[in-house]
């Protein structure tokens, strides 16, 4: 199938208008694992918002979340294998994706070229270059387009940043976080014939072929280069997408990781052990830490200011020690949580980006913090970036990594 039979002009998507703040947004879900079934979860109790279609290339994932659909709205969602042909329908207004984080943002530039808005699950990306694409096509078909870090909409943690950028504990020079994963080996699975209930093809898209093996379907795909970004990638994003909104910053001058995949050999290729320092041009750094095995320490964020410490803890409740005090600050009342996907059929209504509380260009420069630690990582080596090029100074083994080899006709465009 050749994309032009399924793309509608530019023109076409941003003509579309909502007359009024109770218009139905009909949504295709396109893939249903774990984060697609919360997106179903989610998505259902949004008022005047239909799961119209579920994509998936395992069949036996469809037919079940068809079911779930079905039980609790009383009508069957189109379902298929192939994204395409439901990109091709013109009554879908918007597609959510979780898939395999290769496919992120070959799926959301379809979907948009074809005139739907997107809501792209974390990494929106699997790698730099891509990311740029991403949000060129956001911009050029006008589409409203979010990222999946869904703290901003917590309420604590929208209460935290608001401080920290008001300047309570002072101008901030160092964010930190740290994950703990407690991740055991996968062991090795040996090639064989792909399932008859799995489209192959499709599920590995832009990845090179290669052999099945059931290390990759359907979840330790994310330790394995050419589907998935590592912890840093899978978990990590979520807290640098914090530590950089609390800091305002964007993209760093140079990033140093170190780290190994310690404890077993197995088929995995990531590391299950990072330590990544990000620095910016004026001094500021942010600094995480991953650690897959076994710690009793919880996951964690902490900004360190001229005039104070905040503690942000793994449920969002934070306390701020001020100066050499060593008593807490009172605490605070929180405000209540968003709803995620209720913020993006309101800015889908709307057509305003702008009430987006995770807009599509805020998460791609999250993601990519995550893909210089990786690069950083993979090469060995302290590495110097510079944003205005998007590329690393004087380092062409890093710079490959930018970017991929694509598998036609799954490539991401030159021109979107």
């Amino acid at each position: 199938m050749k994309r032009r039979q399924f793309l509608v002009a530019a023109s076409a998507g941003a003509a579309q208008s909502w007359a009024a703040a109770n218009d139905r947004v009909r949504v295709a879900i396109v893939g249903v694992g774990s984060r697609g079934s919360a997106h179903i979860k989610e998505i259902l109790p949004v008022a005047n918002v239909e799961i119209a279609a579920l994509v998936d290339p395992d069949g036996r994932r469809t037919e079940e979340a068809s079911s779930v659909i079905f039980q609790k709205t009383g009508k069957r969602p189109k379902i298929d294998s192939d994204m395409r042909r439901v990109f091709e329908d013109k009554n879908i207004d918007a597609v959510t994706i979780a898939t395999t984080n290769h496919w992120h943002t070959l799926t959301a530039i379809w979907a948009m070229q074809a005139g739907k808005d997107v809501y792209v699950e974390k990494p929106v990306s699997h790698n730099i270059w891509e990311g740029t694409k991403l949000v060129e096509t956001a911009r050029k078909y006008n589409r409203i387009a979010a990222g999946g870090t869904q703290r901003r909409w917590w309420g604590r943690f929208r209460k935290a940043i608001e401080l920290v950028h008001a300047g309570a504990i002072g101008d901030i020079y160092q964010g930190n976080f740290f994950f703990p994963g407690s991740r055991d080996s996968i062991g090795f699975k040996e090639p064989k014939e792909p399932p008859a209930w799995l489209n192959w093809d499709l599920w590995l898209g832009p990845a090179p072929m290669q052999p099945y093996h059931e290390n990759l379907v359907h979840y330790n795909w994310h330790w394995f280069w050419d589907f998935g970004n590592g912890e840093l990638g899978n978990n990590g994003i979520h807290l640098i997408d914090i530590v950089r909104w609390g800091m305002q910053k964007k993209l760093p001058v140079r990033v140093q990781c170190s780290g190994g995949r310690f404890g077993y050999k197995d088929q995995g290729q990531t590391p299950n052990t990072q330590n990544v320092t990000w620095t910016y041009e004026d001094g500021a750094m942010i600094v995480g830490q991953l650690r897959g095995l076994y710690t009793a320490e919880p996951m964690s964020w902490d900004f360190f200011g001229t005039k104070g410490h905040m503690h942000l803890m793994a449920d969002g409740k934070f306390h701020i020690r001020m100066g050499r005090n060593k008593e807490l600050e009172p605490e605070v009342e929180y405000p209540v949580n968003l709803d995620h996907f209720q913020n993006f059929a309101d800015a889908i209504r709307a057509r305003d980006r702008k009430l987006l509380h995770a807009e599509i260009e805020e998460t791609t420069l999250s993601t990519a913090l995550c893909h210089l630690g990786n690069i950083a990582y993979r090469v060995n080596r302290d590495l110097r970036f510079d944003s205005s090029k998007m590329q690393f100074v004087a380092d062409t083994e890093a710079n490959k990594l930018l970017t991929r080899e694509y598998r036609r006709p799954y490539v991401v465009p030159d021109r979107v």
